[in-house]
């Protein structure tokens, strides 16, 4: 049964996919204690309902239309400094996390974690003013990756994206002014670069990074 403890933990949560976002909602409606006041579906409306809704928590994920949750997150720590905010997301990265952190974010949280790990997450944020599990904590001891300017030129960038996008050698040449040969040993150079061996590694890969969304 849900508490009638008083005061409630106000939660404001940001998703761009309604379905993911609703079954969140409920999740956390079902905690005692817990009441999600609103919900957004970018960083940007994220930002316009914190003008006039303030919450203890925002969980938000991070890969979403216009203003992505790493910005979100860095300018809720700057304007609203109160407000406590949750990285919910399908990213487990050491760069996602270390990212997440950086931007002002005090909890990470996998959206494929145990159901109970939600509540954890919040009661934790709450009472302590941060959550990261074992996992995502060990992730911040971790070596960051490379950028990816540091790895590849800017066409090598160029390709990989169009890649990730599924297109194929003859597209990707067309668009970009270059035979399907050319495009062929970029892509061989960026797999050497980045130590992958196949389409499906390159599109994770790229995906994790933030070239292309997920």
């Amino acid at each position: 049964m849900k508490s009638n403890a008083s005061p409630s933990i106000r939660i404001v949560l940001a998703d761009d996919h309604d379905l993911v976002r609703s079954g969140i909602g409920a999740l956390l409606s079902s905690i005692g204690g817990v009441e999600v006041v609103a919900e957004a579906r970018d960083g940007t409306e994220l930002l316009q309902v914190l003008q006039t809704v303030r919450p203890d928590i925002v969980i938000t994920d991070i890969s979403m239309p216009g203003m992505d949750g790493y910005t979100a997150a860095s300018r809720i720590h700057a304007e609203f400094p109160g407000v406590r905010v949750v990285i919910l997301s399908a990213h487990d990265s050491v760069d996602a996390v270390k990212k997440a952190v950086a931007s002002g974010a005090c909890g990470y949280l996998r959206k494929d974690a145990p159901r109970f790990e939600l509540e954890m997450a919040v009661r934790s944020v709450m009472h302590t003013g941060s959550y990261f599990g074992n996992g995502v904590a060990q992730m911040l001891l971790q070596p960051s990756e490379p950028e990816v300017d540091a790895l590849l030129t800017d066409r090598q960038r160029e390709v990989l994206v169009m890649i990730a996008q599924g297109r194929s050698a003859k597209e990707i040449g067309y668009d970009l002014g270059l035979s399907s040969k050319t495009v062929d040993v970029h892509r061989a150079k960026i797999m050497e670069r980045l130590g992958l061996n196949d389409i499906a590694s390159l599109t994770r890969y790229a995906v994790r990074k933030g070239l292309v969304k997920d």
